[in-house]
């Protein structure tokens, strides 16, 4: 296991949706800077990986275990710890904590590192993760085998400004925006997330039509992100009524 960091937040009004819950997109928006800023304190920055190396940090897993969302106005604490790393993949948690101080969310996400001009995946260079305090592994933790949906509902997308994030392309966490966007909003006000897995496979840039594919079977739904490139990420998210939560 890594070096701890954790970071104390009060969910704000903006970041909650209908039911007053925090929206997921927005959480993961936020342990990912949680992320940044335990880098941050060990001289470790975005800049100084780019200046010295050309290389930037890529998200490609999400794995959240959901007991409850927090709550618009909770005060929660989120911390991280990048656990182990092999020759391409690092691996990292997150856990978040509730206001009683109760462990309500888990996180496990998987990082590479690609090389800025090229877009290509790099090996992990062990000075890189050394000040984290990870492990060094062989064995690959691998995610679930995402099925393809041979039929599935559609919505189409723009990608417009706003969606990009400061490396030029659309933020991690918008995929999950467009994913939410294609479900029912009967069901999202009546629903939340217990188990989400997420694969990211391509950028995708600005001006581009995006389609979020998705198809539902009871408390399961299985998502896809498509433009004429290809598919870009890919989701199954497992739901539970609201009152169980």
């Amino acid at each position: 296991m890594g070096k701890k960091f954790q970071v104390a937040y009060q969910v704000p009004f903006y970041e909650s949706d209908i039911n007053h819950q925090i929206k997921v997109p927005h959480l993961l928006s936020f342990a990912l800077q949680v992320s940044g800023l335990q880098s941050e304190s060990l001289g470790n920055t975005d800049d100084w990986l780019l200046d010295n190396f050309n290389l930037v940090w890529v998200i490609t897993d999400y794995e959240l275990d959901i007991q409850r969302l927090p709550r618009y106005a909770e005060n929660i604490v989120v911390e991280t710890e990048a656990i182990a790393y092999n020759k391409l993949f690092c691996y990292r948690k997150f856990y978040i904590y509730g206001e009683d101080g109760q462990q309500i969310i888990e996180i496990f996400s998987t990082f590479v590192l690609m090389d800025y001009d090229t877009r290509k995946v790099v090996t992990v260079k062990d000075e890189i993760v050394a000040p984290y305090g990870s492990e060094k592994i062989k064995k690959v933790i691998r995610g679930p085998k995402y099925k393809p949906l041979k039929e599935a509902e559609e919505s189409l997308f723009h990608v417009r400004y706003l969606d990009l994030d400061m490396n030029g392309h659309v933020n991690n966490s918008k995929y999950l925006e467009w994913m939410y966007e294609a479900m029912d909003i009967d069901f999202l006000k009546t629903h939340v997330p217990k188990k989400v897995h997420l694969k990211y496979l391509k950028e995708i840039h600005y001006g581009k039509d995006i389609i979020t594919r998705i198809k539902q079977d009871g408390l399961i739904s299985q998502h896809e992100i498509k433009t004429d490139q290809g598919l870009h990420a890919q989701a199954q998210i497992e739901w539970r009524e609201r009152n169980e939560a």
